[in-house]
């Protein structure tokens, strides 16, 4: 897979075409952004996406994501929903966390999966756009809770790349699970700092 695709396997969950989709596809086409590998045949899984250190990176994402048309909840801070894009943002399928009060988020997620036939959450697992030495293990959790898998994304600004990386499955060991999928990121560059 490069470019901008659009067709995928039958578990993958996916959007309608659109006339708003048509134009994601062509802006997307204009910057130059392109993704890399494959689409795991998945109907549920939490994909998370890093390094995250600008909100560029959520323009290029989403508009990557409404460009193939791929159906992906993307865990946003709250507040993102005020003011005059609010709309957009709830049209685009995104899902508001309040971070204030985020104490069962975890729970909120897997009972949403539980009540889905097809799901799949995005969610920047570093929970900031500043240099972190330490991810949030929120997506760890929920994806064990809810027993799905955790696709990788890594975000490449030189190369300007969405690539999609190995799926992961969490085992009995959190500690070794972040550390393995740490590991993954490495070598990828963000637009202010690495993963």
């Amino acid at each position: 897979m490069n470019g901008v695709p659009t067709d995928f396997a039958p578990n993958v969950p996916r959007l309608p075409e659109s006339w708003f989709r048509r134009l994601c596809r062509w802006a997307i086409k204009r910057t130059g952004w392109r993704i890399v590998g494959e689409m795991p045949n998945e109907k549920k899984l939490v994909l998370i996406g890093a390094p995250h250190s600008s909100y560029w990176d959520g323009f290029y994402g989403l508009l990557m994501l409404q460009a193939m048309r791929l159906d992906l909840g993307v865990m946003i801070k709250r507040e993102a929903f005020d003011g005059p894009f609010g709309p957009i943002l709830r049209r685009m399928r995104l899902v508001p966390i309040d971070r204030k009060a985020a104490t069962n988020v975890v729970e909120q997620m897997v009972e949403r999966f539980a009540a889905s036939d097809k799901l799949w959450l995005g969610i920047a697992p570093e929970g900031t756009r500043k240099p972190v030495t330490q991810w949030k293990s929120g997506f760890l959790r929920i994806a064990r809770a809810a027993n799905v898998p955790i696709q990788t994304a890594f975000i490449d600004y030189p190369t300007k790349t969405f690539t999609l990386g190995p799926l992961v499955h969490t085992t009995d060991d959190p500690d070794a699970d972040m550390a393995r999928i740490r590991a993954m990121f490495v070598g990828y560059h963000g637009k202010h700092h690495d993963a």
